[in-house]
Parts: structure tokens; C-alpha cells; sequence
């Protein structure tokens, strides 16, 4: 059986400007703001919320098979996932578009200016959960908005469970549009920010929106996370890290723990600690798909964080 991962595969063009936006940007000229920045050092990443996923379920072991929408610069992608293993079975390419791309300027400060193209992605809801089978557990990663709606009803039809994790696309998605996602999912992830969001636009608090799932789990960083489930908060606290370079990808590293959790059945201690442990060993390298680690080698790291093993 497999592990649904639906969502974004992306390109990301990171580029770094070695000195401050604030000393290029005039506060009194934004209405005619004109600005160009010198960027010596730039380098491009594999990313996308499916594809992070993918990849540290599939160092976990897990068996995930991405559903995303590309565009004719996939080739570069596709070569990737060819050498990881990772299979493009239910990978669209879609004619005449790009494949989503994000391009982020850095300053000195760690200020950022991002533009994106969601390109492809917002073809998404043109993959249907009803063409594949051998799937017993499924994510809603961030993704077009149509395909996420459509999946999440294809999911609930097809008798598949699936964590709703709306991330940065849950500013598209009204009160009601949550609910309904909610009342078809059997969990939810989010960050603190997102989970504070959901709750005004939902109305619901954290409490009543983890009783309409098996579980609801909120991360906080540095702070560790929090998972709502059987009439419980379960405290899960962060691992130190070996470096903190880079926290891109460290949701989507912590979802892989989740989904390997629920497909073994561990117990939510457990699937939380896992996770927390991947996006602790992620935020140590650049881009979301530079960080390697095997089964054996989770296994003492687990043991040296919570004293005891995993696998």
C-alpha cells in the first residue's frame, strides 16, 4: 500500500543580496518604488510541498507516490526523482505552462522578497484520487485551490483518510470553504500561525476542531508542537538541532514523520517525536531536499533525543 501525497513540486531560485533592503528601499518613494538589486550568489533548489514530503517519507521507508501538476520544465525534476527512486506515476505535465517556481531574494537581515508562479499547479484539480489504487493513507498539501477542494471530496468518496495541511494556500479558502474541508478530513496540520488563522475563520477553537478529527496537530517551531487527539494535548518538544541554516522544508519533513506514524501505527508521542526529529535534522542543510539520513541512523538519533528506539 501506498501514501497519497498531494500537492506542489516546484522549483526554488534562492538568490542572496549582500547588504540590507532598507538601505535601497525610501519609505516616501514606495508609491514609485523602482529598486534593482545585485545578487552574486543565487543557486536553484528542488522543492514543492509534495515533492519535500516524498522525499523524507521515502528515506523513512514509507511508500508515497506524489499527484502533482507540472509544466515542460520538468525534465530537470523528473531526472531527480528518477535517481531517488521516487515514482511519477501520477505526475501530470501540462502543455504551454511552467512548473511553479519561487524566486527569493535574501538580504543580510534574513528579510526576504518572494515572487511566485504557481504555473502548472493551478491545473491540479485535472489529477483524480479516483485513478489510483493501492492507496491507503493521503495528504492535502498546499496546492491549486480547485484541485484541493476536488481532492479532498475524492478522498472522502473513495473511503481514503487524509491530513487537510492547507500552509501558505489557506488565505484562499473562506470560513465555510475550511469547514467543509475539515468535515472530510480525519486530521489537520498546521503551524501556530496557520492554526490561529483556522481559528477565525472557522470560529472554531482549537479544542472543538480537534473533536471533529482523529487528530490535530499544531507545530511551533523552536517550541516544539502540539497534538490534539483522544481527548488529550500531547507535548511534543523540538530536538536540537546539529545548525540552524535553513528552516525551509521543516513542515513538510515533519509531515513525512506524521504519515509514517499513522501508517505503522504508533502512538502519537511517538509519531510526533519522529517528526519533530526529521525537521530537526532538516533545518541543518539548505533547500528542502539537500538533507540524507537512513533508518538506522533515525534510529540512534531517536534513541539520544527521547531514550528510547524506533525501529
Amino acid at each position: 500500500m501506498h501514501t497519497l501525497i498531494c500537492g506542489s513540486i516546484a522549483y526554488d531560485t534562492i538568490m542572496v543580496f549582500q547588504d540590507y533592503f532598507k538601505h535601497h528601499i525610501l519609505p516616501d518613494k514606495l508609491h514609485v518604488l523602482n529598486v534593482a538589486f545585485l545578487v552574486p550568489d543565487m543557486r536553484r533548489e528542488f522543492g514543492g510541498c509534495a515533492a519535500n514530503i516524498a522525499y523524507n517519507l521515502n528515506m523513512l521507508g514509507g511508500n508515497p507516490l506524489m499527484m502533482a501538476t507540472v509544466g515542460n520544465d520538468f525534465q530537470p525534476y523528473a531526472h531527480r526523482l528518477e535517481k531517488l527512486n521516487l515514482a511519477t506515476t501520477y505526475i501530470q505535465q501540462i502543455d504551454d505552462t511552467f512548473t511553479a517556481q519561487a524566486f527569493i531574494t535574501t538580504d543580510l537581515d534574513d528579510n526576504q522578497i518572494t515572487a511566485f508562479h504557481p504555473g502548472a499547479m493551478n491545473f491540479s484539480h485535472y489529477n483524480s484520487i479516483k485513478d489510483t489504487v493501492n492507496i491507503n493513507l493521503g495528504i492535502i498539501a498546499p496546492d491549486g485551490r480547485e484541485g484541493m477542494i476536488t481532492h479532498a471530496r475524492e478522498f472522502q468518496e473513495c473511503g481514503i483518510p487524509f491530513i487537510f495541511d492547507p500552509g501558505q494556500g489557506l488565505p484562499m479558502f473562506s470560513g465555510d470553504d475550511l469547514i467543509d474541508f475539515i468535515e472530510k478530513a480525519d486530521y489537520i496540520a498546521v503551524n501556530d500561525y496557520e492554526g490561529q488563522l483556522l481559528q477565525e475563520r472557522t470560529q472554531y477553537s482549537l479544542n472543538e476542531l480537534a473533536d471533529k478529527v482523529e487528530a490535530l496537530i499544531v507545530t511551533k517551531g523552536a517550541h516544539g508542537s502540539t497534538i490534539y487527539a483522544e481527548g488529550q494535548q500531547i507535548e511534543i518538544s523540538s530536538v536540537k538541532p546539529a545548525a540552524i541554516i535553513d528552516p525551509t522544508g521543516c513542515g513538510d519533513a515533519y509531515r513525512a514523520g506524521l504519515l509514517y506514524g499513522i501508517t505503522h501505527s504508533m502512538d502519537w508521542q511517538t509519531t510526533g517525536q519522529l517528526a519533530s526529529l526529521l525537521g530537526a535534522i532538516k533545518i541543518a542543510h539548505r533547500g528542502g531536499q539537500n538533507h540524507t539520513f537512513s533508518r538506522n541512523e533515525i534510529d540512534q538519533l531517536y534513541f539520544e533525543a527521547f531514550g528510547n528506539r524506533i525501529f
